[in-house]
């Protein structure tokens, strides 16, 4: 074996080994999470949002469905019949998905801007176990409350991709829809949320 195929051999066993090793600690969904975190700062996966939207605008999308029923980490029942009026931020996400951890950060941060009587968020963990989300919050030091379903999920809501957003307006209205990561922490999503309000 000539020196060259030994590097070789070595250096696809070290990586092998840590792939495997990411792997096997469930430390796979932190790592990619992480790098795709950095993809999220380019800007790239950034929600489409029109700011200057106006209320003749928002009257033409869809009545949001409030037909849904949750549990939060506390065991408390919420009905979201309970938000009408508010705008709201509805995320559906897991643990074991790098794109929606990659995207927390970014939520946390909105979140504790936005926060208060007129948005509500709803981070809706499809875990099949949910003391999972619920010790995975606590230990990113996340200042949102997570939830189940109590019930069945609305079709409306039904996407075959976590995350998934939606965001539905004071009145009643799905505002907008985003399959997939974003970076909701910006002063164009804050503002577009501001404003339908």
């Amino acid at each position: 074996m000539n020196k060259k195929t030994k590097k070789n051999l070595i250096e696809y066993g070290v990586t092998g080994t840590i792939i495997l090793t990411l792997f096997l600690t469930g430390l796979h969904t932190e790592v990619f999470g992480f790098v795709q975190r950095g993809i999220l700062k380019t800007g790239l996966m950034d929600p489409d949002v029109e700011v200057n939207a106006t209320s003749t605008e928002q009257s033409k999308n869809p009545k949001a469905d409030f037909n849904m029923s949750l549990i939060n980490s506390k065991g408390e029942r919420v009905e979201m019949e309970e938000l009408r009026g508010k705008v709201i931020f509805f995320n559906i996400w897991a643990t074991w998905c790098p794109p929606c951890v990659a995207e927390m950060p970014g939520i946390n941060n909105m979140y504790n801007d936005m926060k208060g009587d007129d948005v509500a968020f709803i981070m809706l963990s499809v875990d099949n176990d949910f003391q999972k989300a619920i010790d995975f919050n606590k230990r990113k030091g996340y200042d949102f409350e997570v939830y189940k379903l109590a019930g069945g999920l609305p079709s409306m809501y039904a996407s075959q991709a976590i995350p998934t957003t939606y965001i539905i307006d004071a009145q009643g209205n799905l505002a907008l829809t985003h399959k997939g990561m974003g970076d909701y922490d910006s002063e164009e999503f804050k503002e577009f949320l501001t404003n339908l309000k």
